[in-house]
């Protein structure tokens, strides 16, 4: 994939910070929380037979979702290229080494989910993730982030404009009429399967 990123985020998450990543962010832990996230998520949800991820990593919540649905249909966007190799070898996904925000779907998924991944985008850009996630998805969209009721910054391990805190899910749904909100919830990171104090939402189209 080509270097020519539109934004400062872009080129942090594709570089050294985003290799780094994938090294704090892995073990047993992290696999049995998503376990439990996703099972709570989707417990109520219409049987799940494909699902794409915008922003991937390594893929631990593919390989989460992938045991709770064996045999589904699963696709990854992941601008890092260490990341991308390594879900490509790791798990059975088709994966597209590529910004989200350079990302053009070729097809719709019952899920479209998205994980931490839009508190690193430049706000002035959301409209492209949400116009992503829209399109992407034949029926649920899922949202896992940090939650804000009004748009703030806040400095991510020392760097400034990294990482931004709003109402993702609101602002979706103020945008796209026929999306209704099936559930949501929050995940303390004392929990007996924590999550990074996350805020999450399932969204389907009526």
């Amino acid at each position: 994939m080509s270097g020519n990123y539109e934004t400062p985020q872009e080129k942090f998450w594709a570089g050294d910070f985003g290799d780094e990543y994938i090294d704090r962010n892995n073990g047993p832990q992290l696999f049995s929380s998503n376990l439990a996230l996703f099972s709570r998520i989707f417990g109520n949800a219409r049987k799940i037979q494909s699902l794409i991820e915008l922003g991937a990593n390594v893929g631990l919540n593919l390989k989460a979702i992938s045991y709770l649905f064996p045999g589904v249909d699963l696709a990854a966007v992941e601008i890092n290229e260490k990341a991308a190799q390594y879900l490509q070898s790791s798990l059975d996904a088709k994966v597209y080494h590529e910004s989200i925000l350079n990302f053009v779907p070729d097809r719709k998924y019952d899920v479209a989910l998205v994980k931490t991944v839009m508190i690193h985008i430049d706000p002035e850009f959301l409209p492209k993730v949400y116009e992503l996630l829209y399109r992407s998805s034949d029926r649920y969209i899922c949202i896992v982030e940090y939650y804000n009721p009004t748009p703030v910054e806040v400095t991510y391990r020392g760097h400034s404009e990294r990482l931004f805190k709003r109402d993702f899910a609101g602002e979706i749904l103020d945008r796209y009429p026929d999306l209704r909100l099936v559930d949501y919830g929050f995940v303390y990171h004392r929990s007996s399967f924590p999550q990074d104090d996350v805020t999450w939402f399932l969204l389907e189209k009526c």
